[in-house]
């Protein structure tokens, strides 16, 4: 199917929180992981979002230079066209950006988009994450305050950061205070104050409790999805709203347990973020493969080894499909499975 229109984006974030389930969104940095997700999804029966960071569009872009903009507008127009092939629907995002990379990342695809719109088509992107973590919440909002509208004209969906998500993703880094990792009640008031429940375009929150990003052990992560229901209900009692008013997304999920992700999607996570899990899934089946056939694609150095064993295409397919099932099982974990819009 095409990439998601804002229409059927908006679909299926409402399916989702009225149906209680999440959609995964997925971190690519290649065409090969592109492909993985897209075929997961599909022998899923799930729809769900394919989103790039600052440094996977800088890897999109060549590894050698630093032009992420570019580098994501290369990855937009592959998934605009690969995804065609496939029976489900797919919305595309940027992941995680800071204030520093506005400049090079969200500004120039939301230029890309207007100009796109203006010419009468959708928006390249249909969301956007502006990360303001790492600056006071009054700086966060009034950056937020500053790209809702240019959203809303587009009609694409602005994704926020109320709270730190501890640990590090894509040179995005947050230490310090563990307090820092539960978003309260008045902060997510600040947010509806200064961004509206809706009126004044469509944003996603991102709220955190506990979140780290990262691989962790079981109990050396407190998680409190609980906490999203105290706040849901905040919300929905100052304002006067129906249940869950905010539509949240679950980042730093690694290692959850499926009661936790179950829970926070009980209380309105609409996207949960995978990364970390899906690019294991990846590399530890590209070392399962290279050790396997060790004799036709390492030991043979100096001679002209198995072509068949060390073409990229064999060992990357092998990779591609080892992801799409982790791609599967996340789709399971949060309950999309079976849930396309298009079917």
């Amino acid at each position: 199917m095409p990439i998601a229109t804002p229409e059927q984006y908006a679909q299926m974030l409402d399916t989702a929180k009225a149906k209680a389930f999440a959609f995964p969104a997925f971190n690519v940095s290649s065409t090969q992981t592109l492909n993985a997700v897209l075929q997961g999804l599909t022998e899923a029966g799930s729809d769900g979002i394919i989103q790039v960071t600052t440094g996977g569009a800088d890897y999109f872009a060549g590894h050698t230079v630093k032009a992420r903009a570019t580098g994501a507008l290369a990855f937009a127009a592959a998934a605009h066209e690969i995804a065609k092939s496939y029976p489900v629907t797919v919305a595309l995002h940027t992941d995680h950006c800071p204030k520093p990379a506005l400049a090079d990342f969200v500004l120039p695809l939301l230029e890309a988009s207007e100009a796109a719109v203006a010419a009468g088509g959708n928006p390249i992107f249909q969301s956007h994450m502006w990360d303001g973590s790492a600056v006071p919440l009054t700086e966060n909002l009034e950056i937020a305050q500053e790209l809702l509208p240019r959203m809303k004209a587009i009609n694409a969906v602005l994704e926020v950061e109320i709270g730190v998500v501890g640990g590090e993703e894509d040179g995005v880094k947050h230490e310090g205070s563990n307090d820092a990792l539960y978003t309260t009640l008045d902060d997510a008031i600040a947010t509806v104050e200064a961004l509206g429940l809706g009126e004044q375009g469509r944003y996603m929150a991102a709220l955190t409790f506990g979140n780290v990003h990262g691989v962790y052990a079981p109990g050396n992560v407190k998680l409190r999805p609980s906490l999203l229901k105290d706040i849901q209900d905040g919300l929905a009692a100052k304002y006067g709203t129906g249940p869950k008013p905010l539509d949240l997304v679950f980042h730093g999920g690694s290692g959850s347990t499926d009661a936790e992700i179950a829970e926070a999607v009980a209380n309105g996570v609409v996207k949960m973020n995978i990364d970390t899990d899906t690019q294991y899934a990846y590399t530890r089946a590209v070392a399962d493969y290279m050790l396997k056939n060790y004799d036709g694609v390492i030991k043979v150095d100096g001679s002209v080894g198995n072509k068949k064993l060390y073409d990229p295409r064999a060992w990357g397919k092998v990779a591609e499909t080892a992801m799409a099932a982790r791609v599967v099982e996340s789709t399971r974990q949060l309950g999309s499975a079976g849930n396309s819009i298009s079917a």
